[in-house]
């Protein structure tokens, strides 16, 4: 008997999709024009290598997220018009399918809600000028407040954040362009001192950052692609909404972290948030506000795919009670200010769902570019590949020398190289489970 999960899911129908502009490009988009995408990017080069370094990184970071990560688990959205959950028990196995991707997408979106619930405090805080510091108790009092009325609507009224969504990313795209254009009178005078420069650390480094917080994200290709109707659709949203939104959602922020340095604005750090800071005033009041509100959508999205991953793995537990367990998880590491380490959470996010996505990229290629169907048990090349792609993906946080430290980067386009190859050996070696009995599928 095929799990619950699987035997109950049913094909998106033609007649429910939609062009690629009115679904995936929009959505993608939105999650990287996000505060929490491009908060500390400039962090990783800003000093240390040149503008043509940091456009070239940012290109390549776009194009590897679409042609890695995305592509594949989109297709197979698109061609069976089933979830990530099902497409997944091909790769992993029906029973190896509840944990990878089922459970872990869920366990993961409890960190990115402690994420944006961080930010969302820090920036309402910041914007009442009001001291922004985790650990005391307006923050608390704050991020409780933000994180359960997230939850609530999250999964009461999902379809109605949909439906704003768009016009709170057009002010979010808006509002990066205002700040470039405030501080890019500065970027004339940027220079890298000979002895702080390090354009490849600072192109891998920021290739990593990137690819990291895109990967859980590009798995979800698949829930994506279920919504288009044709490879066109995959192609352009893709290409649109994550090639090009990165280019633009991750340049101008780090070109405004330039900018305000080098026109000598008050500027604490290379974080975003000190550069809207600096510009001071009700400027600068009204930009840590609307940041706040164009949150909501990523906020709610992370709250109902958490309940969803917990609800369909889980069904024994209501939805709404995992949803608010793993909200109240997320909220603690908010007001604790675990959640602000972003580079260390990317990189893990990266070393989990990069071998995923590698594995689920050779099994594509390796069924004729298509959906084999649901395979028996536990899959050990699934799980193989994961294992080892894991351990690759994490190497920059064991302790070892310097040296491999640097070589590891970036350690999340290897962590998916690792999963592609290690899957398509041993499914050659025979070591993927038997499909599932066609009338069961």
């Amino acid at each position: 008997m095929l799990p619950d999960y699987i035997s109950r899911a049913k094909p998106n129908p033609s007649s429910n999709r939609t062009p690629w502009y009115a679904n995936t490009a929009p959505t993608y988009a939105g999650i990287f024009l996000w505060i929490a995408f491009y908060q500390q990017l400039a962090g990783t080069v800003v000093g240390h290598a040149s503008i043509g370094v940091i456009i070239l990184a940012l290109a390549v970071a776009g194009f590897l997220s679409y042609a890695l990560y995305y592509y594949a688990p989109a297709m197979f959205g698109m061609k069976t018009g089933l979830p990530l959950y099902v497409i997944g028990s091909s790769t992993f196995g029906t029973r190896g399918g509840y944990v990878m991707p089922g459970l872990l997408m869920g366990v993961l979106q409890i960190g990115w809600f402690a994420v944006g619930t961080f930010f969302a405090t820090t920036f309402f805080l910041s914007a009442l000028r009001l001291d922004p510091s985790p650990r005391r108790p307006l923050f608390a009092i704050v991020a409780i407040v933000w994180g359960y009325t997230m939850a609530w609507v999250g999964a009461k009224g999902i379809q109605h954040v949909s439906k704003v969504a768009i016009y709170l990313n057009g002010i979010a795209f808006l509002m990066v362009l205002v700040v470039f254009l405030r501080t890019m009178g500065g970027l004339g005078a940027y220079s890298v001192e000979p002895a702080k420069a390090a354009p490849y650390g600072s192109f891998t480094l920021l290739v990593q950052a990137i690819i990291g917080f895109f990967a859980t994200a590009g798995a979800a290709g698949a829930d994506f692609g279920m919504n288009n109707r044709n490879a066109r659709d995959v192609r352009m949203g893709g290409l649109v909404g994550i090639a090009l939104a990165i280019l633009y959602a991750g340049g101008l922020p780090i070109l405004s972290v330039i900018g305000a340095r080098a026109e000598h604005l008050p500027v604490a750090d290379l974080s975003y948030g000190a550069t809207l800071a600096s510009l001071g005033g009700v400027l600068a009041s009204t930009m840590f506000f609307l940041f706040t509100i164009t949150s909501i959508p990523s906020a709610c999205v992370c709250a109902f795919i958490a309940g969803n991953s917990f609800a369909t793995m889980i069904p024994g537990v209501k939805r709404i009670a995992s949803m608010m367990a793993a909200v109240t998880v997320s909220i603690v590491l908010a007001i604790t200010g675990v959640a602000a380490d972003l580079i260390g959470f990317f990189t893990i996010i990266g070393a989990s769902f990069g071998p995923i996505c590698g594995a689920m990229a050779a099994d594509y290629l390796l069924s004729g570019k298509r959906w084999a169907g649901p395979r028996q048990g536990v899959s050990i090349a699934g799980y193989g590949a994961w294992a080892l792609g894991f351990i690759v993906g994490i190497l920059p946080f064991l302790p070892v020398s310097d040296s491999l430290k640097s070589a590891a980067q970036p350690a999340v386009v290897y962590s998916f190289i690792t999963g592609f190859v290690v899957y398509a050996v041993l499914a050659k070696l025979g070591l993927q489970p038997k499909l599932a009995p066609v009338n069961e599928a």
